[in-house]
């Protein structure tokens, strides 16, 4: 004697908005939907033309930009067959800091693709099957369509090949100024491996009053934030930096100093001035 599940007769046994669906029109198809409607949201942003998007997050923080990882950052996707193209697209950020909108566009597209062939009776795993060979197939054709190839990451002329186009994605009509100053600032912290290369190593420092074309690379460090003595300019000095704060310590409480003269007033700041000493 088989065992047969009941199915739930109303809403009284499972909490408010609870569904139950079964076979392929109800839950492969569903899913494939919920893909389509994922991508329909960041397609148009797609490119150096792509729209921006009037985002406003849980916090009530306003944000309006064209950048993927952005967009799904700040959006709560809580259907699973979704949430997996935005982890796919989370994992393309981190590998390779681009690409994100284009991986969910080509994740959902084909899975609209295998929508037909579902409805024909194919199996899913026959189709992925399918998608597996396909994705060999286009491995080795890829290698023959590359128009040209960065083989010395040393040098900035090189390196412009790869970083012209990845800027123009983001700042179409800019490249020309800003793919050299980033060439520039790649090959200046480029280590001997190549494939070791951290971002953390060039960083961008936004001064307010200044344009575009006033961009320019800094071969050191750059501190955005006015001196606090009256010199401003320097030559040949000795720079050094603390990881620590250089400051007299204060109580948690207040108390009063009584001063009867002026000695006891030069002594007391003798004594902060001794302790400043130590701690430097």
């Amino acid at each position: 004697m088989a065992l047969r599940v009941p199915q739930s007769g109303g809403p009284q046994l499972f909490k408010e908005g609870y569904k139950n669906l079964q076979g392929l029109e109800e839950v492969i198809l569903r899913n494939i939907q919920a893909t389509k409607e994922m991508s329909e949201i960041t397609r148009t942003s797609f490119g150096p033309y792509g729209r921006n998007k009037m985002i406003v997050n849980h916090l009530d923080k306003l944000f309006v930009t064209n950048d993927a990882a952005t967009i799904i950052r700040e959006l709560e996707v809580v259907h699973p067959a979704a949430k997996l193209l935005v982890m796919a697209s989370q994992q393309q950020e981190a590998e390779a800091g681009d690409g994100t909108n284009y991986v969910i566009i080509l994740a959902s597209e084909l899975l609209q693709r295998a929508e037909p062939l579902l409805r024909m009776g194919l199996h899913p795993s026959e189709i992925a099957r399918g998608y597996e060979l396909a994705m060999d197939e286009a491995l080795e054709q890829l290698d023959t369509l590359a128009v040209d190839e960065v083989k010395v990451w040393s040098e900035q002329s090189e390196l412009l090949k790869a970083v012209r186009t990845a800027v123009a994605s983001k700042q179409y009509g800019q490249e020309h100024v800003l793919a050299p100053l980033v060439a520039e600032a790649v090959q200046a912290s480029m280590p001997r491996d190549a494939t070791r290369f951290s971002v953390d190593n060039v960083r961008v420092v936004k001064i307010m009053g200044g344009g575009l074309a006033q961009s320019r690379v800094v071969h050191g460090m750059v501190l955005p934030q006015a001196p606090e003595t009256v010199c401003h300019n320097a030559q040949f000095a000795r720079v050094a930096v603390f990881s620590c704060p250089v400051d007299m310590g204060q109580t948690e409480t207040k108390g009063t100093v009584l001063l009867h003269n002026a000695n006891e007033m030069l002594d007391y700041t003798k004594g902060e001035e001794a302790q400043m000493e130590q701690a430097v």
